[in-house]
């Protein structure tokens, strides 16, 4: 089932996500309601309080950027309760978008290298270092769990230049090809 994604001013954004247990109820339809969700909004992640479920769980796709990086072939992955246990590397700058700030990209700085610890679906436990892109996406669905939008990591400046384009999507006052709530509508 397609979920509605959450809009930016909704308060489960800001949140702190809670760990699960592998008895949450219906985890397994909610991560394939997740997987479902983000290809039908044509996302790379997708965090679960992106869909209004205030849960330490996100999905990750890389595939779209295997031109980019051909070992992003294929690269699909879950992560369950996840704790990124070290960022590496001299920062560097990508334009970002998100599914929840919708129309909106701007370039952010992050590290090029993460060894992250999580569970997957099959709740083993796993630690794994990542790199570029692949990195990139995992720390932005992240920051997702951990109450932390990509427009909180820009300039100040940058911000108050579009935070009238912010007010209009927590408003509903934008044009996006998905299901979506609005916090303000």
């Amino acid at each position: 089932m397609i979920l509605p994604i959450v809009a930016y001013g909704d308060p489960v954004l800001k949140r702190e996500a809670d760990e699960i247990d592998k008895d949450y109820p219906g985890l397994a339809e909610f991560i394939e309601n997740m997987w479902e969700t983000m290809y039908n909004a044509e996302g790379v992640g997708l965090a679960a309080p992106q869909v209004g479920k205030s849960i330490r769980l996100f999905t990750v796709d890389c595939s779209p950027f295997e031109e980019d990086e051909p070992s992003l072939k294929n690269f699909k992955k879950l992560f369950i309760n996840p704790i990124i246990l070290e960022e590496e590397g001299k920062e560097w700058t990508f334009n970002e978008g998100c599914l929840s700030i919708p129309s909106i990209r701007e370039d952010v700085s992050r590290k090029p290298k993460i060894t992250i610890e999580y569970y997957d679906e099959n709740w083993e436990l796993k630690e794994e270092t990542y790199e570029g892109l692949a990195a990139r996406v995992i720390q932005h669905e992240y920051d997702h769990i951990e109450g932390i939008l990509f427009t909180d990591k820009i300039n100040p400046l940058k911000k108050r230049l579009i935070n009238s384009k912010l007010n209009n999507i927590s408003k509903g006052n934008v044009k996006v090809s998905y299901r979506m709530k609005f916090p303000k509508k």
